[in-house]
């Protein structure tokens, strides 16, 4: 291939490579994450990877005249198919089609890869890992709900995070809903309104960017237009005056239409049935809260950090809710015809890596022992020792180029990170006895030293 034909390597924006310590810290999250789930009671499900387009939705998108802009859709003969964008969707497609063999109450947790189409940047990315449970049935939502933010608490604990660390907000979006009904929105601009509060506690937002999304348009820092829902002063004037409420007996005081009430009440009992629980100390009500995605319906939740995330340009950034989610009693019966309640929660696992590295964790990251070879008439011998200690359930490696000298198995040995080398030649296999070089040791000290052979194992654990 010539020089100017040659591929320059690279990822599409919002895409990502890991290794090392952060892919080591994601798959201890993964199993932290999915050994609570189990605990909880949760039962695993996979879905694939496309689902049918018109079996996806169009709950993400804000450009009006394009629905699915936001997913990644293909032609797939006479049908369309889409990435999944989220776990909730699929969830649905999947209750709806075997019902009949699920229990009453069908508590499922999935933890996969979801795809979205959008502006990526600041732990935002356009593939990225959700860990979600669900529960679906006819249950009483105070309970549910509750046990949903009892395993928010409890699985961000297990993953090293400190009480002191995060906030799980609370609201119901009936709160929101009954106002917007008494300000006489009409349903073609309710997801519009709703998504304008969604993004008051977002970077370069507030109360101003709400109020010009709920205008005519917001224009952001690039210059970008976004339209907005095109209400009259009087109804934006309302709308912000809520925002600014944080007191729930304020709220039920002054706020009477009966669907704000029914929110609030189940707002009520659900921070009632927290009492009972060992989380209700990192509990916030935040009535703004009201969940992106046009499915929701009541119960809403979304955990925050109370500690500060850089870039990697190293400047402070708002990453956003960490675990998200809320109730939707609408979403199976497009498939059914008859509305099965469910309500669930989302871990964005690498939005969470992204921020937990920031606080340099310790990770047992187990490297191999490194078996030098120094000559080759003993591979016999090297492999003997391998065997021996892969048996002992020792991570090992044996050189796999035994032309190399011994200081350049020493330099991979040491650029991998491997904590002892084994070097053994013609005396110590005449003597059957081991050399261990320590590869951690101080430098200058004596790191190195010589045993009989059946006390292998046991020198080997002094380095491991």
């Amino acid at each position: 291939m010539s020089k100017e034909n040659k591929l320059s390597p690279g990822l599409p924006q919002g895409f990502e490579d890991r290794w090392n310590k952060k892919l080591l810290l994601k798959k201890k999250l993964l199993k932290v994450i999915e050994n609570n789930f189990i605990k909880y009671g949760f039962d695993p499900l996979e879905t694939p990877s496309f689902e049918i387009a018109e079996n996806i939705g169009s709950f993400l998108a804000e450009d009006e005249n394009n629905p699915m802009s936001d997913v990644f859709s293909f032609k797939d003969g006479v049908k369309d198919i889409t990435l999944r964008y989220d776990l909730s969707s699929p969830l649905a497609r999947f209750v709806a089609q075997n019902n009949q063999d699920l229990p009453s109450i069908f508590k499922r947790y999935a933890i996969q890869n979801v795809f979205r189409n959008e502006k990526a940047g600041n732990a935002r990315y356009r593939e990225f890992t959700q860990a979600d449970c669900d529960i679906v049935g006819n249950v009483n939502p105070a309970q549910a709900n509750a046990e949903l933010c009892n395993l928010i608490s409890s699985t961000l604990l297990e993953c090293g995070l400190k009480t002191d660390q995060f906030i799980i907000n609370v609201s119901n979006r009936k709160i929101i809903q009954g106002l917007i009904k008494d300000l006489k929105i009409p349903d073609t601009k309710q997801v519009k309104v709703m998504r304008a509060i969604d993004k008051l506690d977002k970077p370069d937002f507030g109360l101003r960017g709400v109020e010009d999304l709920l205008k005519k348009e917001r224009k952001d820092k690039s210059g970008a237009i976004t339209k907005g829902a095109n209400l009259n002063d009087e109804q934006v004037s309302k709308i912000l005056n809520f925002l600014k409420i944080n007191d729930l007996n304020e709220l039920k005081q002054n706020f009477k239409n009966p669907l704000t009430q029914e929110g609030i009440k189940e707002l009520e009992d659900l921070l009632e049935i927290l009492k009972f629980g060992n989380c209700f100390d990192q509990i916030k009500t935040n009535f703004t809260i009201v969940r992106g995605l046009a499915y929701y319906d009541g119960f809403c939740v979304e955990t925050n950090l109370n500690f500060k995330v850089k870039n990697n340009k190293g400047k402070e950034v708002d990453i956003g809710s960490i675990c998200s989610g809320g109730q939707y009693n609408k979403l199976i019966s497009r498939f059914k015809g008859v509305d099965i309640p469910g309500t669930g929660v989302s871990i964005g696992v690498d939005r969470l890596l992204f921020a937990m590295m920031q606080l340099n964790p310790e990770i047992d990251e187990q490297k191999p022992v490194i078996i030098c070879v120094m000559d080759e008439k003993y591979l016999k011998n090297y492999y003997e020792i391998l065997e021996t200690l892969r048996k002992n359930n020792i991570n090992s490696e044996i050189f796999l180029n035994s032309k190399k000298n011994l200081g350049k198995q020493l330099t991979y040995a040491n650029k991998k990170g491997c904590p002892v080398a084994v070097i053994c030649g013609e005396n110590e296999f005449k003597d059957n006895k081991i050399t261990l070089k320590n590869l951690l040791g101080v430098k200058g000290e004596n790191n190195q030293a010589t045993f009989s052979k059946e006390n292998l194992i046991n020198e080997i654990k002094k380095f491991i």
